[in-house]
């Protein structure tokens, strides 16, 4: 794999400070596993609808979500695979046992 352009590593930088935000982390794993509405993610999320809609704009400018709408309702999935499997990388990770790390010293 070739070394990221300064662009590309700018583009990087500011997904991670994206999901810095606990909130809006967990606003984009309520998106992980099928289509949602805005209600559903802000009842899973424990937030006002309002305040989820105004994640999922920055998640949207972004690129980590799209929203699909049916009637009269966007129901909102991860952008890609990519940002999927980040995310269950990164869930995997912070679930492995914090005491393996001991055993290389």
């Amino acid at each position: 794999m070739s070394a990221p352009s300064d662009a590309q590593i700018t583009v990087i930088a500011e997904t991670y400070r994206l999901l810095g935000d606990p909130t809006r982390l967990r606003v984009l794993l309520a998106c992980l596993a099928a289509p949602i509405a805005v209600g559903d993610i802000a009842k899973a999320v424990n937030a006002s609808p309002s305040l989820v809609s105004h994640h999922l704009r920055l998640l949207r400018a972004a690129r980590l979500v799209r929203g699909t709408r049916r009637n009269r309702q966007v129901f909102y999935e991860t952008a890609d695979e990519h940002i999927a499997h980040m995310l269950v990388d990164m869930i995997e990770h912070a679930m492995e046992d914090q005491g393996d790390d001991d055993s290389d010293t």
